[in-house]
């Protein structure tokens, strides 16, 4: 025939697959080995969570694909009876391109699978002719290109820091056929032999699908590198959200098991306890849920109580200048009469310091903690120097309230009740109750409001860049508190 490609020029389509993959993005917490420990968070991805990535994602991908260029075609044919026509086309763009049926699936042990049917493009573009060696002409054409299909797999590794990478495998691009139309000038020429054009615009086309979807996919790992595997919560402590185990992918759901531990900044040192196994109840009326397990948040108390950091010192300028309970030996030595003769008229100040990291458990529908503490009273010397008075053996039964705001978790607790016994005294022995009022004040105006301050900031749940939370729901249940939520992509 004689047909030949004199200009293919190469052309990547920068298809912004992040968006498109949601669900990708969360399989690749992937490690590359399992640890063989229990998670610490579990999370599940749903069949509508797959079918939202699938929603946006083709969206997305239509208004890039107007983007690919047609390589110029062009050649020569023997057309009957003027004997050989030179020709060429070019300057091929896209008036119009749509993905009208799509769907997206599991592939067990791998990751996700994109099908593309009845897919179209309508383009235009210029033709030149020259024929009988000395006549040239030029027009415009059309080309309506339908019964486009594609195929292919994601694969989700990872590499050797335990950062994702994703590929394509198993790319396959099928164009139906490629309709042309010419007009102007000796379009009759083009009409003799179109059928000839369309199967090489067609075998054109079928060659740079899989290798623009190829790189589209590569495209995707720069973006991945952002995923918070390792997220800084403040200047103590940082959350790792790893994988512990390979994902379990079915036909329905995608499971994955994360490591979920509180560590100090630079400083991976694992507590004196590990997580219980633990398992996601069968729901799907959400597109994610995750699951933190007590593990989580006690590996947090671990971390700062290591760090020093749930230490506070309570001085008379933070106790509400209503309350008629002063630090100052005056006050105490009502209850202490020592302390007001040994130490008169100076002003007191108290250490509340934890001797071990707190204990969260979560059981159905209530949260508790239990804090261990210990106070030291001091009097104020006229120098500054500290005298000490005594230390109590201080321990707090608390309420938690926990909610979701924003892509963190926060909290606010309620003191239950205290429980105070006397571990040194340097004023005498002295009965401990009567300083119980004392004590609940200062820990309920005082340390309760700081605590809880910091909470209220949150911590960071697994997220990938602009995700929001949305029609979120949280249950505290045996051992862990389950999050189900809707997830939305901001531009």
């Amino acid at each position: 025939m004689g047909l030949h490609s004199t200009s293919l020029q190469q052309h990547k389509a920068r298809v912004d697959m992040v968006t498109l993959w949601w669900v990708l993005t969360l399989l690749t917490f992937l490690s590359s080995e399992a640890s063989g420990t229990n998670a610490g968070v579990k999370v599940k991805v749903t069949a509508k969570g797959l079918e939202y990535g699938r929603q946006i994602g083709i969206a997305t991908l239509q208004e890039k694909l107007k983007s690919i260029k047609i390589p110029d075609l062009s050649g020569t044919e023997s057309v009957s009876p003027i004997g050989k026509v030179s020709y060429s086309l070019t300057g091929l763009q896209i008036l119009n391109l749509g993905l009208p049926k799509s769907q997206v699936g599991l592939v067990p042990g791998t990751g996700v699978s994109l099908s593309i049917s009845d897919a179209y493009i309508n383009l235009h573009g210029n033709w030149r002719v020259k024929y009988l060696r000395i006549i040239k002409d030029s027009g415009s054409f059309d080309l309506a290109v339908s019964g486009l299909t594609i195929s292919t797999t994601i694969n989700v590794k990872s590499d050797d820091t335990g950062r994702p990478v994703v590929s394509g495998v198993n790319c396959q691009a099928v164009v139906g056929s490629a309709k042309i139309k010419f007009h102007g000038g000796a379009s009759w020429l083009y009409n003799l032999f179109s059928k000839f054009i369309d199967k090489a615009l067609r075998s054109a086309l079928q060659k740079q699908i899989c290798p623009l979807v190829g790189n589209a996919i590569d495209e995707m790992n720069p973006r991945l590198k952002t995923l918070n595997v390792l997220a800084q919560v403040d200047k103590y402590a940082e959350i790792e959200y790893s994988m512990v185990e390979s994902p379990i992918v079915s036909n329905s759901s995608i499971d994955l098991s994360l490591k979920g531990e509180f560590y100090n900044i630079g400083k991976h040192k694992e507590p004196p306890f590990s997580p219980n196994p633990f398992s996601l109840p069968p729901q799907d009326g959400n597109m994610l849920y995750i699951g933190l397990s007590a593990f989580t948040p006690n590996s947090a108390g671990f971390v700062y109580n290591s760090a020093g950091a749930l230490s506070l010192y309570v001085t008379d300028d933070m106790i509400p200048s209503s309350s008629p309970i002063r630090l100052n030996t005056r006050t105490f030595g009502a209850f202490i009469p020592q302390i007001a003769k040994q130490y008169p008229g100076l002003m007191m100040k108290l250490l509340v310091k934890t001797v071990k990291e707190p204990t969260i458990t979560f059981e159905p529908d209530n949260v508790t903690l239990q804090v261990q503490s210990a106070v030291t009273a001091y009097a104020i010397q006229p120098n500054s120097t500290l005298s000490p008075l005594f230390i109590l053996n201080l321990n707090a039964s608390v309420s938690a309230k926990i909610y979701v705001t924003g892509v963190k978790v926060a909290g606010a607790l309620t003191l239950n009740e205290i429980n105070m016994a006397l571990a040194t005294s340097y004023v005498g022995p002295f009965e401990v109750k009567s300083l119980n009022n004392i004590f609940l004040m200062v820990l309920k105006v005082v340390v309760l409001p700081k605590v809880n301050a910091r909470l209220q900031q949150g911590y960071p749940l697994p997220a990938i860049g602009k995700m929001n939370l949305i029609h979120t729901k949280l249950q505290i249940l045996k051992d862990y508190m389950l999050i189900g939520t809707d997830v939305q992509f901001t531009a």
